[in-house]
């Protein structure tokens, strides 16, 4: 059945108690994940969230920070949820797997919350978010065992409809008899699931997403490789390098881009759980050639300079 929308705000509280109450709220949500405020003096949260059926409805708004769902603490069936999130204000860069999407105003995202994950968000982000529990898409059919991350355009087709829908199941979730609210919830997962179902028919037919998920397989495979370039990644991958750059850029970002992304998100686990290493060590490693521009890189990146994140490592040792 529809409940009622509940509110939940950080906004007055230490940032001690603004961290612990905001993961607290995503607990009950979909799991347990880390949090940090990155350099921000303080961390503004609120969301706004229903359940409808057993769907999780919510609308989200933060400031800067960082997620994680760390495979330290990945753990069979502890988040056995698929999140369609939609983007409507900010920036944030997610990552989960090796890959990383950059997403915006207008993107949809969809992921599965059990793989171990990152979302960055340097500044103020605002987004909707439909959590599904795994079982009622696999009751529908679909292979989740084939899902990847993949992030779709709300602006137009069966994603813009589907995110539109949600938007308006939200605001109608508490005037919703227990049947209706039944009903609309079964809708909306029968139009969440057209966008995704039309991500995977493109997969399967070896278009640009199938060229995008292999190119990502080569790039981890090379990325400590500082001669690592798009003339190596498309001379392995058997395409041009025009048409590898129309991949990527479809996506919002070139073949550099994510490379550089890629190296950062190494560098930064290896500073949080490696502390005897020295920050020159670990981003010569992945990569980098000048300890300058790998700090410069870093803060831009992340909101934060790589020793402070070094420092904390090394002071949980």
């Amino acid at each position: 059945m529809s409940d009622t929308i509940r509110s939940l705000s950080t906004t007055g509280l230490a940032t001690k108690k603004q961290i612990q109450c905001w993961s607290d709220a995503l607990t009950d949500l979909c799991g347990r994940f880390d949090i940090d405020p990155l350099e921000g003096m303080s961390f503004e949260g609120r969301i706004h969230f229903t359940t409808m059926s057993k769907l999780k409805l919510c609308q989200i708004e933060a400031s800067q920070h960082r997620i994680g769902h760390s495979y330290a603490r990945a753990r069979s069936g502890e988040h056995p949820y698929i999140k369609i999130l939609f983007q409507t204000y900010g920036v944030s860069y997610f990552e989960q797997d090796g890959r990383s999407i950059e997403i915006g105003p207008g993107d949809c995202l969809a992921y599965d919350v059990s793989c171990p994950h990152t979302i960055v968000s340097p500044a103020l982000t605002r987004h909707e978010v439909v959590i599904v529990p795994k079982e009622l898409l696999r009751e529908r059919g679909f292979r989740l065992e084939k899902m990847s991350a993949c992030k779709l355009s709300a602006r137009s087709g069966t994603t813009r409809i589907a995110h539109e829908f949600a938007h308006a199941a939200f605001d109608e979730a508490n005037r919703l008899s227990p049947n209706s609210a039944a009903g609309v919830a079964d809708s909306l997962i029968d139009l969440l699931l057209l966008p995704l179902r039309e991500a995977d028919a493109m997969f399967d037919r070896g278009g640009p997403e199938a060229m995008y998920v292999r190119a990502q397989g080569f790039i981890r495979e090379h990325l400590r490789d500082p001669e690592l370039s798009i003339e190596q990644i498309s001379a392995a991958l058997g395409c041009t390098k025009r048409y590898l750059h129309m991949v990527f850029s479809d996506r919002g970002m070139t073949v550099s881009d994510y490379i550089w992304r890629a190296r950062l998100q190494h560098c930064r686990q290896e500073l949080e759980t490696q502390g005897g290493k020295t920050i020159t060590d670990v981003a010569f490693s992945w990569g980098f050639s000048s300890s300058s521009h790998f700090s410069r890189v870093f803060r831009k990146y992340f909101g934060v300079v790589p020793s402070s994140v070094h420092k904390a490592a090394a002071a949980r040792t």
